[in-house]
């Protein structure tokens, strides 16, 4: 492919630049073959012109396309070369914080400087199992896929970690021993995977130290094997160092400490025991304050010393040993405080008593006085004489500095030592994965003797790695039969040779050694003469003659001369050393102890691996005299032969390389800095692999991978339905140059950049496709568009003519209306002023008229007047005159007759004085009277005549009088209204004339007034329309108020209803969490509980040799296999039939679930003695009303009372035979027998006791027989003959007739027995009964009292109503009543019920002994002849017999029990006789066999049969418990089981859906709850092992069906990947599909509804299923970078769909199964939301509310585009997610829990079914069990 193709206009490249290393631009032209100058546009804006080599004419490198950047594996860039490998690293690491990158074979770890949360166990499960292409870059996937190779391949393992200083290697190396100890677990109890990660804290403790670059930085180089077993469990360790940094014990350069281990000593020194060591503060001791940095922020020492400790306790370095670690250490700190004055130049002296030396030899245990002597003096011998020299002050403090190193490296070799004796294991090892945590190449400033080691290390390691690269790419080519030509790679073998060859750099550097005046001068002239100008990689510096230079494979080195030959002796006096060895301290000579091993601390001897060379000197064995040549093995040839056994280790394992980048030296979190990055890329060979893969082919698809992708660039000719052939064709049409491509087996091999080219077409070809579908659509859009503004114009044109037209129409008809209106107005004036004319004119006239009327009328009321006055003036003056007259002529009249009758007065009065003129008068007197009285009569008669007259006469007269009276007055009276009138008149026209000047004065007032008005009025409007706008105010602020109070009303509702919502929620997790914790204490039991099966298993087996296997085990696996066996804890001890007692050691501690049983027993115990109370109660009722009908029937009462005294003189009498009779036998056995057979434990004695046991077990039952038949002889006789007296020693006579047929038949010595033990019964029922009867007197005596009491109560409230008004006291005593009455009521119905049991109870009681009797009573009569039978006397007694039906339950002999549990539970298969069962019949059947158990009150036959079928259970389980159907069958089964004990308990709760039937089929004789917990959780037990099946049969489908298939074809676009082949989403031959989900889901469900699995339970699987999938599909989501993306999250939602689609068709949508997928749709939708602005932002934290923030981060960091088209998140928009998400409180877990299990219920789930209908089917084989 030809550049110009390339390099055309808007191609961008990378150019050089001295800050950024590389910076990007971008092509302004095409370049055209011969151009010298290219233009750029930089990334900023700038343009540039950039100016080709002349010579080379090198194009700058091509710039990937944006759809390649951030890949996981650097191998799938299209364009390999370094500015690529930086800018993918730099993305990855700044943009989306990913640490990890592949570089083909090399895992690249860049150190955050920040804890990341990636490390948990829910990573390493994540990762455990997994290919390592298939997750994203992590250590763990190397750690997993070393440990995957060693099981699959029987090869062991290494991994390389290397690195810079600070880069993080330790870290790596510590992560992936911690990955191992997790996933393989331990092969025994010794937790040796504890051990091995108790060890990083020893060794960073005595090999760390704080450096500039780094707060922890190994100060020595090593290499650790775990050791594994055939089963590849960790079953030890062994450890390697390198190089350890002594120089840094004495010597610290500034902010600098030295190890780690000093400074926790010095801040522990206030312990006690550490008060010996006489330690101080950090910055007293010379060799810990040089730095001047004595702490470290962040972390404590004094914690960092107890956390070192406790692993030193771990790995059993004892607390002896320890303290002497700690003695050494400190000694060593109190000797670099040792001072030295001068005496001369040559020599000095140490001052006496010095204080540091003292307490050194204290610590040391050696003589002051000899190490003094020696520090200032060596030994110098000759030949013929030894001399004693002095040495100047310089030359005794490096002899004391190099003690001090020395005697630091022998301590750190012997912890090494014993830290390898702790971790070894005497099994034999299999197989080892070698971890190597080792320096990298270094280079400063200023290069020693220490830097050139480490680059010798690193040319050997990188010279491996090339060979190792260089070897795969060559199996690859042959593997897929590609043409092989050779990669032309750097090989560093010249360098090698240069350091290690003979007379290299370290020979000549040995043998100058050797010479007696060597310098280091000398050596650096040998090395010119030896190398200058011979070697291409030796060069001298210009400037120096101390200094050498050497070309390795990352950099050229400068090293100085100067201090490589003492450090490579490694010189220690050896007058000083005999000191140590001569110490009173037991420890300290072990540490120079090199022929003969050290004592262990734990006293274990070593039995292992003969340890590896250690950096120390290690002399051979040889005679005494050798001793002087001790410390001459120099430090460079130990480091060689360590060097070299290393590489034979690596050479030998299959190497996995972790390459650690430091990304800048200020240790700031994710700021990458690019040279720095560039100079480690170099030198850690990370760059040489891509050269590697760029120079052959290092872009590979699969066929199907490119079909698939590339597919939009063939044409439908093309496709063929060969995918390999269609392959070559359209390459053929698309690559022109043939070398650029290769035809694998079953890939296609690309050359650099053709990736690329090939993503260019399709992006081109995609981009044109956009344009026209662009085009089109803009095209439909603008049509669409116009016509929708066409039609809009229309309306609008239309809407104006109807609004112009009915303008104008209302122009029209208001121009007409005005006209009308002008008529009328017109119209209107014009009589309005005619009728104000007329008004004024009328007006006018009448006031006209009524003046001239009112003047006529006056006028003529005035003559009117006048003339009544004079008619009435006239009337009065006759009236007047007249009655003058008569009064005159009355008087005279009246005068003249008084004067006659005066005359007739005294004439009579002078004849009455006469008699005679009496008697003359008296003649003729009566006729006279007659004719007087006729007169007088006739007078009357004329009196009454003229008194009416002169009534009528009066009576007119009056009327008349009246009538002119009347008339006067009323004259009278209008003449005064006359007058009246004519005043007023007057009067009248002043008060006209007043009220005219009022009315004047009254108009002027009234205008004014109406001003006012009119003013007052406009006032009062504005008034009224201010206060109307504040009304109207105050009503909206009114209504607002309201408005806002029912708000907060609503709020506070829903704020309440919230809070109850999570309070419900908070209190179902809570009691979910406790639900959990059971069940996982559960699952914690039965794993200890398999795993002390699988001990024993171990212990029988241990002859045995284990097959070799490489199958891989979880170590957390555990299953419900082991054998439980259950004791009823309600069984008294003297009913526990012996056992032989078990082992000690097989005795298992008190479990959490025993303890709960317990618990629950002690709570039951409290209920029984309530039951026990309250059947007290009623026996005391009972007791009450027995005396009332013992008063009433006492003839009755003594018939018994006599019938009982009797049966007792019977029962003494016989009692005092049988003792006899008793003595008798045994003193006959006794002389027959001899002792020895006779003895209690002889053979013969226990089967005679046994014969009498169950002779008196016989005697017991007929004895109750007799019992019950005498009482109901006894009630027949006093109910036929209640007068009868006869005797009842019938009964006595006709026992001993049976006692007699007894001697008859032999069997007098078991009656006696059988008697004697009646009697000891009834005199203890007796006992029984007389105390009885005295707790129901003293309970009556508390009933009388609580009567008393209760009396007393009811006095005192009556007293207090009686003191209340008539309606309280009428209102408290109805309370009262009621009150009283519901307790009674209440009382009553608890009596009631509890009577209710007892009937029930007694009822199936008196059946069982019924049916006793019964058989009984057939037994005696076929034993008793038939002569018997008509001898004996026929008994007036009928016992009544049920009739015989099926009662379900099912009877079984006791040795068939074992048969019973074998053909229904361990060969029962649910594939084959199950499938045509009632589901659940076994659980049926087990119960039937309980109930008939229950039904003989035999509880051993309970327990034994409970026992055995949960261990059956169990042992199915273990057997084939990986078999979904057996599992889900049992479950099913044991669910079955423990309703039915529930259901027929007897217990109200679960009595509540029974049929009266069924009730009757309650349990009688034994309360089984504590069996039910036992049940309970063994399904529980049973329930997680059936998760545990589902979740392997469903994890290997759960990833390729919801995530790597393509549900939905050609949505998803295969991107590039690199050397670590993901799993294809193309679904192959094999591959899982989300149909196979669906499938096998379908399936789990079929089963268990077959099995008869409660819908509830069914429920609960099929969410913990989803909980599965969709945590697993989640898991997998957040580890993998190339799954994040728009079109995956369309086909998880889809399938998602499917999945609920699913739960709809089974009806399981309220299961809960759909809201634990919610993490899983939120994800998806995540990835497909628009993630730009801070709305979108918004929208997203309100939509992943199911997500944590770190789970959301990790989505939008992942995000990765499959096409062009798509656009990445930026890191700013990823920033305001976790602003606004800061303040949400979640778990900071990353990944979700996959093996959390739900909690289990089981619902109560009652029977329709009744027993006595089940039928046994005869495939079964229980043909031994009859029904009853």
């Amino acid at each position: 492919m030809a550049a110009s193709e390339l390099y055309t206009k808007f191609a961008r490249v990378w150019i050089p630049d001295p800050e950024e290393v590389w910076k990007s631009a971008e092509l302004l032209k095409d370049y055209k073959p011969g151009d010298k100058v290219l233009l750029l546009q930089l990334e900023e804006g700038k343009d540039l012109e950039y100016r080709l080599d002349p010579k080379t004419k090198e194009l700058p490198h091509l710039r990937n396309p944006d759809i390649l950047v951030g890949e996981n594996d650097l191998t799938a860039l299209s364009y390999l070369h370094e500015p690529a490998v930086l800018h993918n690293l730099r993305v990855r690491f700044i943009d989306s914080k990913l640490i990890y990158t592949y570089c083909g074979i090399v895992l690249v770890a860049i150190n955050p400087y920040e804890q990341l949360p990636i490390y948990g166990e829910d990573i390493i499960n994540a990762y455990s199992g997994q290919n390592m292409g298939d997750m994203d870059p992590h250590i763990f996937a190397v750690a997993e896929e070393a440990y995957k190779q060693m099981a699959r391949d029987e090869r062991n393992q290494s991994i390389i970690v290397s690195g810079e200083s600070g880069a993080g290697k330790t870290v790596s190396a510590k992560y992936a021993m911690r990955y191992f100890a997790t996933v393989s677990g331990s092969a025994s109890e010794a937790n040796v995977e504890e051990k091995v990660l108790a060890s990083n804290p020893i060794m960073e403790s005595i090999g760390n130290a704080k450096t500039t670059r780094n707060d922890n930085s190994s100060r020595f180089g090593k290499y650790i094997e775990i050791g594994f077993d055939k089963r590849y469990r960790i079953i030890g360790a062994n450890m390697r160092t390198y190089l350890l940094e002594k120089s840094r014990v004495v010597f610290q350069a500034e902010e600098e400490r030295n190890y780690h281990i000093f400074y926790q000593l010095c801040a522990s020194a206030k312990l006690p025991e550490f008060k010996m060591l006489r330690l101080g503060n950090a910055n007293h001791f010379h060799y810990t304050k040089q730095g001047g940095s004595p702490v470290i922020e962040g972390v404590d020492d004094a914690k960092e010393m107890a956390h070192t400790r406790q692993a030193c306790t771990l790995l059993g370095i004892s607390e002896s040993y320890q303290m002497g670690i700690f003695r050494i250490l400190a000694g060593i700190l109190h000797l670099g405080n040792v001072g030295f004055t001068s005496r001369d130049s040559d020599s000095c002296t140490i001052p006496p008593k010095h204080e540091p030396l003292s307490i050194f030899c204290d610590l040391m245990g050696v003589d002051y006085e000899e190490m003094c002597h020696w520090l200032c003096h060596r030994k110098l011998a000759t030949a013929t004489e030894t001399y004693i020299k002095p040495i100047s002050k310089l030359q005794a403090t490096n002899a004391r500095d190099a003690l001090s190193k020395h005697i630091y490296a022998k301590l750190f070799n012997w912890i090494v030592d014993h830290v390898n004796q702790a971790l070894h294991s005497a099994v034999k090892q299999h197989s080892f994965i070698g971890v190597l945590d080792i320096y990298g190449f270094e280079t400063f400033e200023i290069n020693s003797f220490e830097q050139f080691c480490i680059n010798y290390a690193n040319e050997k390691l990188q010279q491996q790695f090339n060979m190792h690269v260089f070897k795969l790419e060559q199996e690859e080519y042959m593997k897929e039969q590609i043409p092989w030509t050779l990669i032309d790679f750097y090989d560093n073998q010249p360098c090698i040779n240069l350091i290690e060859s003979k007379l290299g750099i370290l020979d000549l550097l040995d043998e100058e050694c050797k010479m007696p005046k060597g310098t280091d001068d000398t050596w650096a002239q040998k090395l010119y003469n030896t190398h200058l100008n011979k070697c291409a990689l030796f060069e001298k510096p210009r400037l120096s003659n101390k200094a050498f230079i050497i070309q390795h494979f990352a950099d050229k080195v400068e090293y100085q001369c100067e201090g490589f030959l003492e450090k490579n002796k490694d010189t220690v006096f050896e007058e000083q050393i005999k000191v140590l060895k001569s110490s009173k301290f037991k420890m300290l000579p072990e540490l120079f102890q090199d022929d003969e091993k050290a004592i262990s601390p734990t006293s274990a001897t070593s039995s292992g691996r003969t340890p590896l060379t250690r950096l120390s000197a290690k002399p051979t064995k040889g005679r005494p005299g050798q001793t002087a040549k001790e410390h001459k093995k120099t430090v460079g040839h130990q480091f060689r032969n360590s060097l070299h056994l290393l590489m034979e280790t690596l050479n030998a394992t299959t190497p996995h390389y972790v390459r650690c980048i430091k990304p800048n030296d200020f240790k700031f979190p994710f700021t990458f800095d690019e040279k720095r990055a560039v100079q480690q890329l170099r030198a850690c060979g990370v760059l040489e692999t891509i050269r590697i893969s760029a120079a052959g082919f290092p872009s590979r698809w699969t066929y199907q991978e490119f079909f698939s992708r590339y597919r939009v660039l063939m044409k439908q000719k093309d496709v063929l339905s060969d995918r390999k052939q269609t392959c070559k064709n359209v390459l053929e049409k698309l690559i022109l140059d043939k070398d650029k491509y290769q035809f694998g087996k079953t890939k296609i091999f690309f050359r650099a950049g053709q990736v690329a080219y090939l993503e260019k077409l399709r992006a081109d070809k995609l981009r044109a496709a956009c344009i026209r579908i662009q085009k089109t659509i803009r095209g439909w859009l603008l049509r669409k568009k116009y016509l929708r503004m066409r039609k809009a114009a229309i309306t609008v044109q239309r809407y104006v003519r109807g609004y112009q037209a009915r303008c104008y129409a209302k122009f029209l008809h208001r121009t007409k209306a005005a006209t009308v209106i002008q008529k009328y107005w017109r119209m209107y004036v014009a009589r309005r002023k005619y009728k104000i004319t007329r008004a004024a004119t009328i007006v006018l006239q009448s006031h006209l008229r009524g003046y001239l009327a009112r003047n006529r009328y006056r006028k003529i009321l005035r003559e009117h007047k006048a003339v009544i006055i004079q008619k009435w003036v006239r009337g009065w003056l006759a009236r007047t005159y007249y009655k003058k007259t008569m009064h005159a002529i009355i008087y005279l009249q009246c005068c003249f007759r008084r004067m006659m009758a005066k005359r007739e007065l005294k004439k009579l009065k002078i004849e009455a004085r006469s008699v005679e003129r009496y008697k003359k008068l008296h003649i003729g007197m009566e006729n006279k009277i007659m004719q007087l009285q006729r007169k007088v009569d006739e007078q009357n008669k004329d009196y009454k005549c003229l008194m009416e007259k002169l009534t009528n006469l009066e009576g007119t007269y009056n009327s008349e009088t009246e009538k002119l009276r009347s008339d006067l007055e009323r004259l009278q009276l209008s003449e005064e209204e006359a007058k009246i009138a004519t005043g007023r008149v007057l009067s009248l026209q002043e008060e006209i004339a007043k009220l005219r000047k009022d009315l004047e004065q009254t108009r002027s007032e009234k205008k004014s007034i109406e001003e006012r008005a009119d003013k007052y009025k406009q006032e009062t409007e504005q008034l009224v329309s201010v206060l109307k706008e504040e009304n109207t105010l105050l009503k909206q602020e009114k209504e607002a108020l309201n408005h806002l109070i029912v708000e907060q009303a609503k709020e506070m509702t829903e704020t309440m209803e919230k809070k109850l919502v999570e309070e419900t929620k908070q209190l179902e997790l809570d009691l979910n969490d406790e639900r959990l914790r059971y069940q996982n204490l559960l699952n914690e039991f039965s794993r200890l509980e398999e795993r002390y099966d699988d001990l024993k298993e171990e212990m029988t087996l241990m002859v045995n040799v284990p097959k070799p296997g490489h199958k891989r085990t979880d170590s957390t696996h555990s299953s419900n296999e082991s054998e439980y066996t259950f004791s009823s804890e309600i069984v008294e001890t003297e009913d526990i039939p012996l056992r032989t007692e078990e082992p000690s050691e097989k005795k298992v501690p008190l479990d959490m679930s025993l303890f709960l049983k317990l618990q629950k027993r002690v709570t039951e115990l409290e209920q029984e003695k309530q039951m026990m109370q309250d059947e007290l109660d009623r026996k005391e009722e009972q007791v009450l009303r027995s005396k009332a009908k013992e008063e009433e029937r006492p003839q009755i009462r003594g018939a018994e009372l006599e019938y009982e005294s009797l049966k007792r003189q019977e029962l003494e009498s016989e009692n005092k035979k049988l003792k006899n009779e008793l003595n008798e036998l045994r003193k006959a056995l006794s002389e027959k027998s001899a002792p020895e057979v006779t003895a209690p434990g002889a053979p013969a004695y226990r089967v005679l006791m046994e014969q009498l046991t169950s002779v008196s077990e016989e005697l017991d039952v007929r004895k109750e027989e007799v019992l019950i038949l005498r009482s109901q002889l006894v009630s027949q006789k006093e109910a036929i003959q209640p007068k009868d007296d006869k005797n009842t020693m019938t009964d006595s006579t006709i026992l001993l007739e049976d006692v007699q047929k007894m001697k008859d038949k032999g069997e007098i010595a078991q009656a006696y027995i059988g008697l004697k033990e009646t009697n000891r019964l009834l005199e203890s029922q007796l006992q029984s009964q007389k105390r009885s009867h005295e707790n129901e007197a003293e309970a009556l005596r508390g009933e009388i009292q609580s009567l008393k009491e209760e009396n007393n109560r009811q006095q005192q409230l009556l007293a207090q109503n009686l003191q209340l008004p008539p309606e309280a006291r009428i209102e408290a005593s109805l309370q009262h009543e009621i009150t009283r009455l519901t307790n009674e009521n209440l009382d009553l119905m608890e009596q009631l019920e509890k009577q209710d049991k007892t009937v029930r109870k007694l009822k199936k009681q008196l059946k069982v002994f019924a049916k006793k009797i019964g058989e009984l009573e057939v037994g005696q009569m076929e034993s008793i002849s038939p002569g018997q039978i008509i001898d004996e006397p026929i008994r007036p007694v009928n016992i009544p017999r049920k009739e015989k039906d099926f009662q379900g339950m099912l009877e079984y002999k006791k040795e068939d029990e074992q048969k019973l549990v074998k053909n229904l539970i361990l060969e029962l298969k649910p594939r084959g006789v199950a499938v045509n069962l009632i589901p659940g019949l076994p659980a049926y059947i087990l119960f039937m066999c309980v109930r008939h158990a229950d039904y003989l009150n035999d509880d051993q036959k309970v327990r034994s049969l409970l026992t055995s079928t949960i261990n059956s259970i169990k042992k199915v389980l273990k057997k084939r418990g990986d078999d979904f159907e057996t599992v889900s069958f049992w479950l099913s089964n044991t669910c079955r089981f423990l309703h039915c004990l529930k259901q027929y308990s007897g217990e109200e709760g679960f009595m509540k859906h029974n049929t009266s039937r069924q009730n009757e089929h309650c349990l009688t004789n034994f309360d089984l709850a504590e069996y039910r917990q036992v049940l309970s959780d063994l399904a529980i037990q049973i329930y997680q092992q059936l998760v545990r099946v589902l979740e392997n049969i469903l994890q290997p489908m759960i990833v390729s069906g919801m995530l790597e298939h393509e549900t939905i074809q050609g949505v998803s676009g295969v991107k590039p990947t690199g050397l670590r082949k993901r799993t294809s989403s193309i679904a192959d031959e094999g591959t899982y599909t989300l149909d196979s989900i669906l499938r096998q889901l379908n399936s789990f469900h079929s089963v268990m509804c077959q099995h008869g699995m409660d819908p509830e339970l069914i429920k609960q699987v099929v969410k913990q299923m989803f909980y599965i999938v969709g945590a697993i599909t989640l898991n997998n989501l957040l580890l993998r970078k190339d799954m994040c993306s728009w079109s995956k999250g369309m086909q998880i939602r889809y399938n998602v769909s499917q999945l609920e689609e699913w739960l709809r068709d089974k009806n399981l949508m309220n299961s809960g199964a759909k809201e634990t997928l919610e993490p899983l749709i939120q994800a998806a939708q995540l990835l497909q939301v628009k993630k730009k602005t801070d709305d979108d932002a918004e929208a997203i934290c309100s939509m992943c509310n199911a997500l944590t923030t770190a789970q959301i981060v990790k989505v939008l960091n992942l995000y990765t585009p499959v096409n062009e088209f798509e656009e990445r998140v930026s890191v700013s928009f990823i920033r305001t997610i976790q602003m606004r998400l800061r303040d949400r409180k979640d778990s900071p877990q990353l990944l979700m829990d996959a093996k959390h299990i739900f909690p289990v219920t089981f619902p109560f789930n009652p029977s329709s079914l009744a027993l006595e209908t089940i039928q046994i089917p005869a495939s079964l084989g229980l043909g031994f069990i009859s029904r009853v």
